[in-house]
């Protein structure tokens, strides 16, 4: 029986890292972007919406003309109610004649001025949803060039160099391109830029970053790098940026830990049974009938989200025992996201129901179980497939007739949607990746039939419009601001008030 039970775990509330190399980039960026003319931007792939740094671009500006304006970080009053605050990207291209009202439009062009977004590591999430998901942030953001990439694929590293060899040609005057790569930590930015050098520069090529698998490697900003010998393109590394507070209640915990398990956050911030359990979750969401971790216990196991269950085999399986055989839930947690960093993401995107046999009608149709507490099940909990492809699975490396039919041969089988212990309909879920979730039901069917990656796109832009609504909620009610600040915000209004009182008498 497929597993229905999707109640996402209890979480941490998420800890501050913000470390003094990052707030001194933050503070010398607005400066930094005064002589460069590309910015490349390098996000997660398994988390390309959770790995923005937002507080580089800011909140959109409507009436930037008729508003005071506050650049980030320039003022003491960062947070101060009130006020529009335009990033230092948004300003930088607003100075190079960047239309502030129609992000598309460049009312002058003399100086080059590219924002490129590079979702690294591609190799990490399943090929069936990048078309679908590019197409959907073109939609949203037009002003933003969106490249997959990962250095272990040649042609990725090669498309990059392209691009950026033709933005130098575009401007023949300039003597040089300079090229300036942010992000946050551990996304890949050094071991890129070894690899942008490797192909632009002939010959061999010494290793110009040192590279790490723990954040906060690079402390500080690099010197000029030589990328490309004709046209003349350099590039700077700059130091990884985290957010200065991940949020609170339920979405600031969820954010912490997607990013604990990437290893963008330092280790030893987080328990790993938190993120042994949440990993536990997704994994289990994104494949309920046969989760890539099953071939980690020993045979005949089957999906669970029991946390202590799942250990207890894992440690059996692994022969991580204390004495008296007791299992060692905290050596078999540190295993499994370990083994899920270094290997078991590769196999998550490359698994896929397609490749999997039909299981039996029978033995395939799962009953929505009550989340803990409620006796209801959770809107998003359950999924049962009749079939042992997934939905919209399809495959961006095959052709478009391919793919839709055999999304449409998966969506048949599976004609049978699972239904609650009161006989009503219960949504199927789907995921693509560690940030995007829907559900869909029965009434989908003929949609996600005729016309997959168009459904996948819509169903993408939905969960894209509900992150930009819970950034504007939460700039908002002020829940990206950390309870240090906004008493130090406090602070400074009654010695301001105080101070105008004495003005005055």
């Amino acid at each position: 029986m497929a597993l229905a039970n999707f109640c996402l775990p209890a979480l941490p509330a998420p800890p501050s890292w913000f470390p003094g190399h990052m707030k001194k980039f933050t503070r010398m960026l607005p400066t930094l972007l005064t002589r460069t003319d590309v910015v490349l931007e390098l996000r997660d792939s398994r988390l390309p919406l959770t790995s923005i740094n937002r507080t580089l671009e800011a909140t959109p500006v409507h009436d930037f003309f008729q508003c005071r304006v506050t650049l980030i970080h320039d003022t003491p009053d960062f947070y101060s109610p009130g006020r529009v605050r335009i990033g230092a990207l948004r300003k930088w291209r607003m100075e190079r004649g960047w239309d502030p009202n129609d992000p598309t439009k460049r009312n002058v062009s003399v100086q080059p001025c590219e924002h490129i977004v590079v979702l690294n590591k591609r190799d990490l999430v399943p090929a069936w949803g990048m078309e679908p998901f590019q197409k959907a942030m073109e939609k949203k953001f037009p002003h933003q060039r969106l490249l997959f990439a990962s250095w272990h694929r040649p042609r990725d590293i090669r498309t990059l160099n392209e691009i950026l060899v033709n933005i130098a040609r575009r401007h023949p005057h300039a003597m040089e391109l300079n090229v300036l790569v942010i992000g946050m930590p551990n996304v890949g930015k050094s071991t890129l830029l070894n690899a942008l050098r490797h192909q632009g520069i002939k010959g061999p090529t010494a290793k110009a970053f040192q590279t790490s698998a723990n954040p906060g490697m690079t402390q500080a900003l690099s010197t000029r790098l030589k990328v490309s010998m004709e046209p003349l393109i350099y590039a700077y590394d700059s130091p990884g940026v985290m957010l200065p507070y991940l949020g609170r209640g339920k979405e600031g915990a969820e954010r912490g830990v997607k990013l604990a398990l990437i290893a963008g956050i330092k280790e030893g911030l987080y328990d790993m049974e938190a993120l042994a359990g949440y990993l536990l979750h997704r994994l289990t969401v994104l494949n309920p009938i046969s989760p890539v971790y099953l071939h980690l216990l020993p045979k005949g196991a089957e999906a669970t989200t029991d946390l202590e269950h799942f250990l207890t085999q894992l440690a059996q399986r692994m022969g991580m025992l204390k004495k008296r055989g007791e299992a060692d839930l905290a050596r078999a947690a540190v295993y499994f996201v370990r083994w899920w960093r270094e290997e078991g993401g590769l196999l998550a995107a490359k698994d896929s129901f397609r490749h999997q046999k039909a299981a039996p009608r029978d033995s395939a149709t799962a009953i929505a179980a009550p989340c803990p507490g409620t006796g209801k099940p959770e809107g998003e909990a359950t999924v049962g497939e009749t079939s042992g492809e997934a939905p919209g699975s399809l495959d961006i490396g095959t052709s478009t007739s391919t793919s839709n039919s055999t999304y449409a041969a998966s969506t048949a089988a599976s004609a049978l949607a699972p239904s609650d212990a009161a006989g009503l309909v219960v949504p199927k879920v789907e995921g693509w990746g560690f940030d995007f979730q829907w559900d869909w039901q029965e009434a989908d069917m003929k949609r996600r039939s005729s016309d997959p990656e168009l459904f996948m796109q819509e169903k993408m832009e939905k969960c894209i419009d509900e992150y930009l609504e819970m950034i504007e909620r939460e700039e908002k009610d002020d829940a990206n601001v950390s309870p240090t600040q906004i008493k130090k915000r406090l602070v400074m209004e009654e010695k301001a008030r105080r101070k105008a009182r004495y003005v005055k008498s």
